[in-house]
């Protein structure tokens, strides 16, 4: 099935608003006394990015951890940053935040996506009953604590990608699940799958097991892109997913209700050291926020369905995006 035109679309409804939005600015690039206007990495009138010559001086190194999504929004940030002008490459198979973290604070990246509540959760040891609901204040305490540690948290995408608890329509019916709490009187009888790091994580199985007291039959670690196959095989009864993830709908799967709210707003803000930040000028931030604006939670579903569904590679689904957004040409 073809996509474009549904993704086509969405994101030019995203851009008309952005349009809107913006309509209304005023504001001039400032320029020296006497000298030439310098171009910006800004939107011109057609919505496109702008290239700066002078910003092919910086070298940047996106990453990412390896997984669908996480690849697809590194290929759009390196891909958007280099129609700006910015000299970039990519390594998008970090195997999780630890390593993606451990790989920027050593300076083999320059920058990766990483999730609001999983940065509270693992970097800042927050609890997840103290963990704001709201995005913005969650986005906000990430900014504040990673400012401490000399690392940028850019303004996050719109989209948020929170983990679910996912299972099969049969075993919904069959349980009469709705909530994630109504696993208590079965999940003894359950398996549940989970990425390799759920182990360890509040939003996934530690969070099940003290926040709603779930002890299940086994916990078995699986790689993420296996998340919904092991569904449908029916290895597993239970599985870890992410609202983005385009399996969901496809595959009919049900979504538990978090009753208990212990899963805190994703949404990914890209990182980066501020010394590499301050370095790469001020076209840096306005591209990535012209990168973000049409990244909506439809958007990005329809994105990582490309990758998942219809076996595209993550630097051409990347390049549709920034073609089809208008973005680039």
């Amino acid at each position: 099935m073809r996509r474009t035109p549904y993704l086509l679309a969405l994101l030019l409804a995203a851009l008309a608003i952005f349009a809107a939005a913006c309509g209304g600015d005023d504001e001039q690039p400032a320029t020296g006394s006497g000298s030439e206007p310098t171009a910006t990495a800004s939107a011109d009138t057609s919505g496109q990015i702008v290239n700066n010559p002078d910003n092919a001086k910086t070298s940047l190194t996106i990453g990412s951890k390896s997984f669908t999504e996480q690849r697809v929004l590194g290929e759009i940030y390196a891909q958007g940053l280099a129609a700006a002008g910015y000299t970039t490459k990519t390594d998008l198979n970090l195997a999780d935040e630890q390593s993606a973290m451990s790989a920027l604070e050593g300076g083999q990246i320059s920058a990766y996506p990483e999730y609001t509540g999983t940065a509270l959760l693992v970097f800042f040891k927050k609890d997840a009953a103290d963990l704001p609901k709201d995005p913005q204040a969650a986005y906000e305490e990430v900014k504040t604590g990673f400012e401490g540690k000399g690392i940028t948290a850019f303004p996050p995408t719109p989209f948020t990608s929170s983990n679910e608890v996912a299972v099969t329509k049969e075993t919904a019916d069959k349980y009469s699940l709705k909530n994630i709490s109504d696993l208590s009187e079965v999940a003894g009888e359950l398996n549940l799958y989970g990425t390799p790091e759920c182990r360890q994580r509040m939003d996934c199985l530690l969070g099940l097991e003290q926040i709603y007291g779930l002890k299940f039959k086994k916990f078995t670690p699986v790689a993420g892109d296996q998340r919904h196959e092991v569904l449908q095989s029916g290895r597993a009864d239970v599985s870890i997913v992410y609202t983005t993830d385009p399996q969901i709908k496809r595959n009919g799967e049900v979504l538990l209700e978090d009753d208990k709210g212990m899963f805190p707003p994703y949404n990914p803000t890209l990182l980066m050291k501020s010394e590499t930040a301050e370095a790469a000028g001020p076209d840096l931030a306005k591209t990535i926020d012209l990168i973000q604006k049409p990244l909506t939670d439809d958007a990005m579903q329809e994105l990582d369905a490309r990758v998942d569904l219809d076996k595209k590679d993550p630097a051409a689904v990347a390049k549709e995006y920034l073609q089809e957004t208008g973005l680039v040409k």
